[in-house]
């Protein structure tokens, strides 16, 4: 959902990519709140960040705090930024309750993309 938002509102400032420590695929109750707010993400691929490791970055984002305590150091001089965000995928109950969890965290990730530093906004 990140890279999904970065897209939408940054995209003529940066380039985002996202990727995970252990991707279990594109999360289809993921893809349906971000249509809810005309972001398409269906065609975002769950990509491990082994990936990303010969990507020059100037930002590296975690958004889960699993994340940051697993993610590799990249090379170069990027700046890691951290978000603590719940995992929507891991939410229980029945499926409005957990479409809920999805709801509030997009909204949150919304949110702290708009807040992104002017520095990061720039490269």
């Amino acid at each position: 959902m990140t890279e999904g938002w970065a897209r939408r509102l940054l995209g003529d400032r940066l380039e985002a990519f996202s990727a995970g420590t252990s991707p279990h695929g594109l999360d289809p109750r993921a893809v349906r709140v971000m249509a809810e707010e005309g972001v398409d993400i269906s065609g975002q691929r769950s990509k491990h960040v082994d990936e990303l490791l010969d990507t020059k970055f100037d930002y590296v984002v975690t958004v889960c705090d699993r994340a940051r305590d697993a993610c590799p150091v990249f090379p170069g001089k990027a700046q890691v930024l951290h978000a603590g965000f719940e995992d929507p995928a891991a939410a229980q109950g029945t499926e409005e309750e957990v479409l809920a969890v999805f709801r509030r965290v997009r909204d949150e990730i919304r949110a702290f993309v708009e807040r992104l530093p002017a520095g990061l906004e720039n490269n």
